[in-house]
């Protein structure tokens, strides 16, 4: 029974992310912040950082129409790290005989997310760059 209720919900959430604007809206205050980060379509990546708290793997599938590897490797992670908090840590808290509301646990996914994507980001940089040094040293006939 749990999952078909699982399969539901999935799947009314893709509904909600793909036909509405309801995720364009929540994830439009993180639009500033992907930018400062300097994060290729931002905007396109803000709607996938909501859908995260609804759908543990819908980011991923929203975001794989986005053209920029680097954009889809920091949605990726970010997915992970919101799969990590959603699925195990905010199992055990609401768990335990600790006094958290829904809405407390919504706070903090948010700020775990805020605190992981800077991370995230200065990491997907990186390597993004070290990529992109090792294809000119390779096309330039430096490497073998």
């Amino acid at each position: 029974m749990g999952y078909y209720l699982s399969l539901w919900q999935s799947a009314l959430c893709l509904i909600v992310a793909e036909e509405t604007p309801a995720f364009d809206y929540l994830g439009m205050p993180f639009i500033p912040f992907l930018e400062l980060l300097n994060i290729p379509f931002a905007a396109e990546m803000s709607k996938t950082i909501m859908v995260g708290f609804a759908d543990m793997f819908l980011p991923a599938i929203i975001g794989s129409s986005i053209e920029s590897e680097l954009t889809r490797f920091v949605i990726a992670c970010l997915s992970v790290s919101q799969l990590i908090y959603m699925s195990e840590v905010g199992g055990l808290i609401l768990g335990t005989k600790i006094p958290v509301s829904f809405f407390q646990l919504l706070v903090i996914f948010l700020l775990r997310t805020i605190i992981s994507l800077p991370i995230i980001a200065v990491c997907a940089h990186m390597i993004f760059l070290m990529i992109f040094i090792a294809k000119t040293a390779y096309q330039a006939g430096f490497c073998y």
